[in-house]
């Protein structure tokens, strides 16, 4: 039995529901202080990189900003050499990219940030790749999570309840004894009606209803496309509330992705995909596509709403419990942060718990901590757009007005398009961009 410091509970055994990126990163990290992981999805995960019923979003781009990349080859040395013998086109995230931000082109700039282009279903395989190899995680078989088990009261969880696929309609619910018991389950976490249940009381919640919808498609396009760049990024303003997005993957493949808010959503049907395509303020993508052969046809997805659950600030969470991923925070995804929030989250879930030593409640609390930048810098991007429904701030106005400075100097001076990449690609935090010379630079455009 591994035995942490000072107060630390017993690290026998530590139980993961939820095996997509939060949970494998963070079965990953936890493999390092407990003596055995056991990971807990009621997906049956296929073999290799293809997507699964329990991620329906995961045909559509997904990325991986600069600081989740940061933190995924910490965690997992060579993780980046795997994704590009694999065919994953790696890059410069200024340097390969065309990005359209706040209605201006950024300046071209090799800044050092990296980019990987990459599936989501071809990533996430590599990762469950490497948890599988550690030998104390077990990846169990499909089950489905029906409860916690608590213990004095509801202060401390002590396992989870689980229900086990049998080859009927029904199945064995088995109780898992636990240390720690990490919810890993996603946007339709059942923790808080639990907490409520066992008389904790549920976490507050902070909401910002977005509506957005998206569609993607795959193609096939000329070597030359984007004059070699990797991707190309618009994203909406106020102004013109509709953004796409185009990345060269693997397999020679790309993916178009083009979204818009409330009743403007991209049509699923081909014509009307590319004649979307064509309203973006900027023509890159739809001249792109437009000589482009598609591989299939789009495929839509809707986001109702960005939830933060806020276990932060709970007084009495439960020793022996983990929220992590979009069971703590749920991003548009839009902006690309869902995954790179689960790898940072990871990385400090083993730092507060294997390098520090800290009591479960405390890692929790510091993990649930990790998604504010992201958070406050997605909720006030969505909150400048008309029709969104959320809580307003004149201090996010003021930020607001600034940051579209920013991004008019951006297209111009490297300095402050790096500085803003820096930031939105969760390397920075945001008062990075209000350092004297960020600053000075900004005012003087």
């Amino acid at each position: 039995m591994r035995a942490g410091r000072g107060t630390t509970p017993a690290r026998d055994r530590a139980v993961v529901l939820g095996g997509s990126m939060g949970g494998l990163l963070a079965a990953y990290a936890l493999a390092d202080a407990y003596d055995q992981v056991t990971v807990i999805e009621r997906d049956t995960v296929p073999d290799g990189p293809h997507p699964r019923k329990g991620v329906p979003q995961g045909r559509h781009t997904h990325a991986l900003l600069a600081g989740g990349h940061l933190a995924l080859e910490e965690m997992l040395p060579g993780i980046t050499d795997e994704l590009a013998a694999e065919g994953a086109p790696i890059g410069d995230t200024l340097g390969d990219s065309r990005l359209y931000f706040g209605g201006h082109r950024f300046v071209a700039d090799h800044g050092g940030l990296s980019l990987v282009s990459v599936t989501r279903p071809r990533l996430e395989a590599a990762v469950r790749r490497r948890v599988a190899e550690r030998p104390n995680v077990e990846l169990g078989p499909p089950a489905e999570v029906v409860g916690l088990k608590v213990a004095e009261g509801g202060r401390r969880v002590t396992g989870a309840r689980v229900l086990v696929r049998g080859d009927d309609e029904g199945g064995d619910e088995v109780a898992l004894a636990a240390d720690l018991v990490v919810d890993a389950t996603g946007r339709g976490s059942q923790l808080p009606r639990w907490l409520d249940e066992m008389g904790v009381g549920a976490p507050a919640e902070e909401k910002v209803v977005v509506g957005i919808t998206y569609a993607t498609r795959r193609y096939r396009l000329d070597e030359d496309v984007l004059d070699g760049a990797l991707a190309c990024i618009e994203g909406p303003t106020p102004e013109a509330p509709r953004g796409g997005g185009l990345s060269r993957v693997e397999d020679g493949v790309w993916l178009a992705t083009l979204g818009g808010y409330g009743d403007d959503a991209p049509p699923a049907d081909p014509d009307g995909f590319e004649a979307f395509a064509r309203t973006l303020p900027f023509p890159d993508i739809a001249d792109a596509l437009a000589d482009g052969e598609p591989v299939d046809e789009p495929m839509r997805f809707r986001f109702p709403a960005g939830v933060r659950r806020r276990y932060d600030r709970m007084r009495h969470l439960p020793h022996g419990l983990m929220p992590v991923g979009d069971a703590v925070c749920s991003l548009n995804p839009l902006y690309g942060q869902g995954m790179s929030v689960a790898a940072l989250q990871a990385r400090t879930l083993r730092r507060e718990l294997v390098e520090r030593g800290r009591s479960t409640v405390a890692a929790a609390r510091a993990v649930a901590r990790v998604v504010e930048d992201a958070w406050r810098m997605s909720s006030a991007a969505d909150l400048a757009m008309p029709g969104v429904v959320g809580r307003r701030t004149r201090a996010d106005a003021v930020m607001g007005r600034y940051v579209a400075r920013v991004q008019r100097a951006a297209a111009t001076d490297p300095s402050v398009a790096r500085a803003f990449m820096r930031v939105a690609g969760l390397v920075d935090r945001p008062t990075a961009l209000l350092r004297p010379a960020v600053v000075a630079t900004v005012l003087r455009r």
